[in-house]
């Protein structure tokens, strides 16, 4: 679900303007072959590859959120191992011209089942990439990715 209904409420009270919403990031990882991988999606949106990304529903708890989003943006089960880091995202102006910020609390997470697909229509494709071949994307998006393979126990606080 590309918007969820409390935004779509929200919007139609404030229009485009700005949201600061809360949103959480799922480092999803895994060892295939001796090979640490972390998943992907290539977002619909922008063409752009990211970890799995989402909005927490009112009063949803973030790691659960975590794994809710990488069941329904990617079809794979997960455990939440920590938090592994608290940031905002740059503005973001959205294709239909809704603007946000997010406070993004990223979870750094083991894969745990399911076969890694697309399970809606915010993302094109999902695939595993070897932690040290990553495709290009946005650099805030890769310190989120660098915190969730840390083995730091802390949570970076990221700028």
């Amino acid at each position: 679900m590309p918007i969820p209904p409390f935004v779509e409420e929200l919007r139609r009270m404030v229009g485009a303007h700005q949201l600061w919403l809360p949103a959480v990031t799922a480092v999803v990882v895994r060892e295939q072959a001796g090979v640490q991988e972390v998943l992907l999606t290539l977002r619909a949106d922008n063409g752009r590859w990211a970890p799995v990304t989402g909005i927490l529903d009112p009063g949803e708890e973030p790691a659960l959120a975590a794994a809710r989003e990488a069941r329904e943006e990617a079809c794979v089960d997960i455990e939440v191992q920590r938090l592994a880091s608290v940031s905002v995202s740059p503005p973001i102006t959205h294709p239909n011209g809704d603007r946000g910020i997010y406070l993004d609390l990223t979870f750094a997470c083991t894969w745990t089942g399911g076969e890694a697909a697309v399970g809606d229509d915010e993302n094109t494709e999902v695939r595993w990439w070897p932690v040290d071949a990553l495709p290009e994307m946005e650099p805030w998006l890769l310190r989120r990715i660098e915190a969730g393979l840390s083995d730091e126990t802390a949570a970076a606080f990221l700028t």
